[in-house]
């Protein structure tokens, strides 16, 4: 499998997403609602079509499944071997293209399967040194839900939340009770990660690791309180969240903040850039900087994905006006930076490195509490 296909198989959903919104800004949206909206209104499934998380088969990623793709580490890491201290939950993004229903079926085939997996190996992999991975199944919302404003998106949302809602209550059952957890999450999963920390603060008081709350924008004022959880102060710090979205200079990101900014969070208040957090994956800071020399590894293509690898001391970035700004020598990673130097597609691999050593040193600071 060559790396350029792990690579645009990867990111092209978030790719297709900013062209959406692109187009809607030139010509109103029209053609490409057309093209995407999924036909006819939402219909709810019948209630005992809901996963079973009891089963294995609910699951992408958990302990005891084979060939689990978020066992696959860079050609230079070595896979830990024996007890993990922690537990992740991490919630992939959208990965169904299809305009065929609201919401995708459990099973997934051809190349959204393919997709899927390839998310969680090339995002929850980071986690998977120092914590056992639970990556679910779930029906999640349709690519052109997100297109829309209306009742049978906000119904399609809705029945995704509540899978990962499910997946997640059977998680908590499932780990030892007072062992630490991460939980994390990538653009559609990072949104549902929002409300999971809303609506399940009480279930995780103090067993947070961290929240990688990853691809959507989070307010200060609209959203942060009602997740039970601050930004991320200090690279020691548990429980509490980091969250960012990259860009490069000079940044544009009007196409993705404009409909943000329309919309109250939560608390009610409404959302403003200026009160978005910034938490750098490199110095586990909020509203800092760090050299490029403090990245260990940014995930890059090689010949094939068993041999991708990462480089490390090429990418810095500093929290500006609530976007993570890219400093260094950023290497190329193909074709997808997106419309207005936006590095979307690549929040996770940019900072593979940094992201999966963040994690153990909150994991080890957690234990020495």
């Amino acid at each position: 499998m060559c790396a350029r296909r792990f690579l645009i198989v990867i990111f092209i959903l978030t790719l297709l997403t900013v062209a959406a919104a692109f187009a809607i800004f030139q010509w109103g949206g029209s053609v490409l609602r057309q093209q995407f909206t999924p036909q006819g209104h939402f219909v709810a499934p019948p209630s005992d079509s809901a996963p079973d998380y009891a089963q294995a088969a609910s699951w992408i990623s958990r302990p005891g499944i084979a060939d689990d793709p978020s066992a696959w580490r860079p050609t230079q890491q070595a896979q830990t071997v024996g007890a993990k201290p922690a537990h992740t939950f991490y919630i992939h993004p959208t990965t169904y293209l299809l305009g065929d229903r609201w919401n995708a079926p459990l099973q997934l085939n051809g190349d959204t399967h393919f997709r899927t997996r390839l998310f969680v190996q090339s995002q929850a992999s980071a986690f998977a040194d120092v914590s056992t991975v639970w990556a679910p199944r779930y029906r999640q919302a349709a690519y052109g839900a997100f297109l829309l404003k209306g009742e049978d998106a906000r119904q399609a949302l809705s029945l995704a939340y509540s899978d990962v809602a499910a997946a997640f209550d059977h998680f908590l059952e499932q780990v030892p009770a007072g062992e630490p957890i991460i939980v994390a999450g990538h653009s559609q999963g990072a949104l549902h990660l929002m409300r999971l920390l809303e609506e399940r603060k009480a279930d995780i008081a103090g067993r947070v690791v961290a929240a990688y709350v990853v691809g959507w924008p989070i307010s200060r004022t609209a959203d942060l309180p009602a997740l039970s959880l601050p930004a991320c102060a200090s690279p020691e710090q548990t429980g509490c969240i980091l969250s960012w979205i990259s860009f490069g200079d000079p940044a544009n990101p009007s196409l993705i903040l404009d409909s943000w900014e329309k919309a109250a969070g939560p608390t009610g208040q409404e959302r403003r850039r200026q009160d978005m957090i910034c938490v750098n994956p490199i110095s586990g800071t909020e509203g800092s900087a760090a050299s490029p020399a403090d990245n260990p590894g940014t995930l890059v293509p090689t010949r094939d994905l068993a041999s991708a690898g990462i480089l490390s001391g090429r990418v810095g970035a500093h929290c500006e006006e609530g976007l993570l700004k890219l400093d260094g020598d950023v290497p190329s990673l193909g074709p997808y930076v997106l419309p207005g130097n936006n590095y979307h597609v690549y929040d996770y691999a940019l900072f593979w490195g940094a992201i999966a050593r963040d994690a153990a040193r909150r994991t080890q600071a957690w234990g020495s509490r």
